[in-house]
């Protein structure tokens, strides 16, 4: 059974993407930014957009039935090298005790704005 999950997020519908689809045991969530997608706003700081990336995902994780616990991959892209150790004890508050298998890119994200996207697979623990 496939389930789509959506933050209502206008991006979703212009780009035909859903944030997270649920296949079986498994849950992918899309690269999701920094918006705060109650009011469509980007903050100004990498932390705050990390802090944002990261409730997103939860909310998105949860709504399928998953735990953030349950995140076995993660993907991180930072438009700044800089950001690296800015971030980073950000990320280990939200998986520190679920070390999932990460890799960490610098790029270019797709407006200006964007300082980090994040992007996570979860699998369903067994009981």
């Amino acid at each position: 059974m496939r389930k789509l999950i959506s933050t209502g997020s206008p991006f979703e519908e212009t780009a035909g993407y859903s944030r997270a689809v649920v296949q079986g045991d498994w849950c992918f969530v899309s690269g999701t930014t920094g918006y705060d997608y109650a009011t469509m706003t980007m903050p100004e700081t990498v932390e705050a957009q990390t802090r944002n990336c990261l409730a997103t995902i939860a909310k998105a994780l949860g709504d399928g039935g998953f735990e953030m616990a349950d995140v076995v991959r993660a993907h991180y892209y930072i438009t700044d090298q800089a950001f690296v150790d800015v971030v980073f004890p950000i990320l280990g508050e939200a998986f520190g005790e679920i070390r999932p298998a990460a890799t960490m890119i610098v790029c270019q994200l797709n407006k200006p704005e964007m300082k980090i996207e994040i992007e996570v697979t979860a699998l369903r623990r067994m009981a």
